[in-house]
């Protein structure tokens, strides 16, 4: 039998949550139940508390080391109702526990960056931890700090106190596994790792209304796996914020064989109904695997492998904050419908970060092979753009192939949101936008229809195609300030496929997208 006031069961290291006061009858506030659990739990040594099926009501829910949680099948983890606009306390007079200060580094990131404990389970400095099992997480009184009603219910004020905007915060720990479960509507996150080092996130379905995974200034992490439906929001969002107080990279980190999408309705994912938006919604389909914005302190040895992205943005590497952004492979991976354009490399001079910190970032060593890209939007071509001060280095590309839909009569613009008539692709003069939020279609339309790409120093691209369904009378290739480029093999369905702009050392060869051609310097030539 348990213990009557402790709930332990002697010489077992299984304990269930009912036997410490758990409802889980979706009515009465479980939190102060799971909590003394938890804590009790570990003060024997650790173990695992387990969840029997039932919806139980919380608010903040603190993790401890070497105390795992199982969510059973039929177990639902349900976030407690914030407090509305203007009020103090929310479900049952309850709130979640205050935003602490992260002063005064709150001004070199994003608000939800700067806190942890306003979170429906948060853990910081702990170790040796998980939560498994094929129980769901909903966090329907969270609040995703969108200004209208996207998300199906009325918003709750992130910055408002008693307010909980994240599902899982994790900050200044190690050794957490999250696997198997599943996620709805998470909030602004659903999973914010901040300074968390051997971190694996396994099996994990996350259907939500904004960013899906934010991994910030993490070493050793796995993200394996996953589903991510994201519309409004990045889905696998790896940062390097000033949230710390000194810049620490995300390195050592690997994506593998996830799926990321954003065009499924709400909630449709998770019940097994895949049901898309309408094209007309107003939807930005944001999805997306980006390291970035939050570039502070570095990114290295990052490996993107093997996934499937589908009816959202592609595949973005941004360096925005004078950190560097290196020894990046991204390899075998699948995308379809894209909303923007499959890649964007962006090294610019935003500087969100102290004064004494300011200096010039990087973005090289990029490797992007065996990629395919099928019925991508083409009012934007692919940018890789540095800044004519700092150029983007060493960029490879091989075995890839993009088919995007051809020239456009309209072009997106506001993230997707909208659009307006595409413009004569001839008169199209692409802004250099040095110290700009690093986003592919502030960039607007693009007088290419594969890539442009301007500031970079080392390209080399072999067995590329690039494939409009529709005609598209734009070049496939923009080069400007480039110096040192290959092209082996490429295909494009026209000529003239090369416009080249204060180039230097081009060479294109064996291709059918230009005969071959061999220039010391080119300005203003079409190939």
């Amino acid at each position: 039998m348990a213990d009557a006031e402790t709930g332990l069961q002697a010489g077992e290291a299984v304990y269930n949550v009912r036997n410490f006061g758990a409802k889980g009858d979706g009515k009465a506030v479980d939190t102060p139940a799971i909590n003394k659990a938890i804590e009790t739990v570990a003060a024997a040594g650790g173990g695992t508390l387990v969840f029997p099926a039932g919806t139980y009501m919380c608010f903040t829910i603190r993790l401890k080391s070497d105390v795992d949680l199982w969510l059973s099948r039929g177990c639902t983890i349900q976030a407690a109702d914030s407090p509305r606009r203007g009020e103090a306390t929310g479900y049952q007079g309850g709130t979640y526990d205050a935003a602490e200060s992260n002063d005064p580094w709150t001004p070199y990131q994003d608000y939800g960056h700067n806190h942890w404990r306003n979170s429906l389970f948060y853990a910081e400095s702990q170790q040796n931890f998980g939560i498994f099992g094929p129980g769901v997480v909903f966090g329907k009184g969270l609040s995703h700090g969108l200004a209208d009603v996207r998300g199906g219910y009325e918003p709750f004020v992130a910055e408002q106190a008693g307010v909980g905007n994240k599902t899982f915060a994790l900050k200044n720990c190690h050794n957490v596994i999250l696997r198997d479960l599943s996620v709805l509507k998470g909030g602004h996150f659903a999973v914010l790792a901040t300074g968390v080092d051997n971190l694996t996130l396994d099996n994990l379905l996350i259907d939500t209304e904004r960013d899906g995974f934010d991994i910030d200034c993490c070493r050793n992490v796995r993200v394996s796996n996953c589903t991510v439906n994201t519309p409004w929001d990045d889905a696998i969002c790896p940062k390097s914020s000033y949230a710390l107080g000194y810049p620490r990279p995300t390195e050592n980190m690997t994506v593998a064989n996830n799926y990321v999408t954003g065009y499924y309705e709400l909630g449709s994912v998770i019940a097994g109904m895949w049901k898309k938006y309408a094209e007309d919604a107003p939807v930005p389909r944001n999805g997306r695997i980006k390291c970035g914005t939050e570039s502070n302190g570095g990114f290295r040895n990052i490996t993107i492998t093997g996934n499937v992205i589908e009816g959202c943005k592609g595949i973005a590497l941004e360096s925005s904050d004078g950190a560097f952004l290196e020894d990046v492979a991204i390899t075998g991976n699948t995308m379809r419908d894209i909303v923007d354009a499959p890649l964007f490399l962006r090294l610019n001079r935003r500087n969100r970060n102290p004064k004494e910190t300011v200096r010039a970032g990087t973005l090289r060593r990029v490797l992007i092979s065996n990629l395919v890209s099928y019925n991508s939007a083409s009012s934007t071509a692919s940018i890789f753009a540095g800044v004519a001060s700092n150029l983007i280095e060493d960029v490879k590309l091989s075995n890839c192939y993009f088919g995007h839909s051809g020239l456009p009569k309209v072009m997106s613009v506001n993230w997707g949101e909208t659009t307006q008539p595409m413009p004569d692709w001839r008169t199209i003069q692409v802004p250099e936008k040095q110290d700009a939020y690093p986003e592919l279609l502030q960039f607007g339309p693009t007088p290419s229809n594969g890539f442009f790409i301007r500031h970079l120093r080392n390209l080399e691209m072999s067995h590329v195609e690039v494939a409009p369904t529709n005609p598209d009378p734009r070049p496939a290739f923009w080069l400007e300030d480039v110096h040192r480029a290959d092209f082996l093999a490429v295909t494009a369905p026209q000529q003239g496929n090369f416009s080249l702009h204060n180039v230097t050392d081009f060479r294109v060869g064996w291709s059918r997208a230009a005969q071959d051609a061999n220039r010391a310097t080119a300005n203003g030539e079409v190939i």
